[in-house]
């Protein structure tokens, strides 16, 4: 896996023209490194391992008792107020894991530092203090500061110090290539898009068009599913009330053959009705599935269109068929009106 680690200025000089040093690592080796600004290393979409100047990187050891996550957290927060000096609220203060002697790393950046940080839009993969760009077990010199690596967990910065008899000075070769720890700063970052406006516009576009392609995909299911409920309804109605020539209104068809039938309708009436809906279902072939609603009064069929569905003019063809049969067909203001033929009645 390759990794490309630079080592950031001081954050109150930093800008998208500041030079830094920059390595290349391929599973923990440096393949390359040299200089650059960070505009052009910004371009490369590459995702930064930064570590902090020296000067930033604020760090103590502190001891305490087990206790749980949330509490850790609480008390290095308390802790680290006795040793920042100017107000905390200013501070982002983050720490890592509690080891085995009750030490915790603790580590703290001015916020104007992060958001200085955060405006050059970086995409980072960790932001670390100084020495954890060091092996474990070994120092560098830096700028005249004297960085220490302790453990994976723990480093020092020592300002003007000498270099510790015991652990060796690392080349430029190996400056590079420590293990980063389990815990880093960049978590003060977290509430600033690294991607900008138009990769957030981007995922909002992509949210909306996915989303209206499901609603979509669900009307046309929900369509389907309506037309194969009409005609399972349809079928069922023409088992139910066989003597209905034609089935325009399922639902409202079987209401009125019950009411008939619970009524003790007369059997004129019910031919008539029959007889008046043969000759619409025949001679009328626009309103099959057109029809909202059936009323028979007085001899006449009124059929009420359905809202989306366009008002036919009459055709004399049609009206011609009706006649023949001895009705007429009456156009009304949502549908029409069947009926017996009146003699000297003209007919819209």
């Amino acid at each position: 896996m390759k990794r490309l680690r630079i080592g950031l200025p001081p954050l109150e000089q930093l800008s998208a023209d500041s030079q830094v040093k920059f390595a290349s690592l391929e599973r923990g080796v440096v393949i390359d490194e040299g200089y650059a600004s960070l505009a052009e290393l910004r371009n490369r979409r590459q995702a930064l391992e930064c570590f902090l100047h020296p000067r930033d990187s604020l760090l103590t050891r502190l001891e305490l008792p087990p206790l749980p996550a949330a509490k850790t957290a609480a008390a290095v927060a308390c802790a680290a107020q006795a040793l920042i000096l100017g107000a905390v609220e200013q501070m982002h203060v983050a720490h890592g894991p509690r080891d085995s002697d009750g030490g915790v790393q603790v580590a703290w950046l001015p916020k104007a530092g992060l958001e200085r940080l955060a405006q050059l839009q970086l995409k980072l993969r960790g932001l670390y203090p100084a020495p954890y760009a060091l092996p474990v077990g070994t120092a560098a010199l830096d700028e005249g500061y004297l960085l220490t690596r302790d453990s994976l967990q723990q480093g020092a910065v020592h300002p003007l110090g000498q270099p510790p008899l015991d652990r060796p000075l690392v080349d430029a070769a190996q400056r590079w290539s420590g293990a980063v720890p389990g815990w880093g700063l960049h978590a003060g970052l977290s509430h600033t898009p690294s991607g900008g406006w138009g990769r957030a516009l981007a995922c909002v576009a992509l949210a909306v068009a996915i989303w209206t392609l499901g609603l979509n995909l669900y009307a046309a299911r929900q369509a389907d599913a309506g037309q194969r409920l009409k005609g399972l309804m349809s079928q069922q109605v023409r088992q139910a009330f066989p003597e209905l020539p034609v089935v325009l209104n399922p639902l409202q068809q079987a209401r009125q053959q019950l009411a008939a039938r619970q009524s003790g309708a007369g059997a004129d009436a019910g031919q008539r009705f029959s007889s008046l809906l043969q000759l619409a279902g025949s001679n009328l072939p626009f309103m099959v599935a057109s029809v909202e609603r059936l009323t028979f009064e007085q001899g006449r069929l009124h059929l009420q269109l359905l809202a989306d569905i366009r008002n036919p003019v009459a055709q004399a063809e049609w009206q011609a068929a009706l006649a023949q049969a001895g009705f007429a067909a009456t156009r009304e203001e949502h549908g029409w009106s069947i009926g017996p033929a009146v003699a000297g009645a003209s007919d819209e």
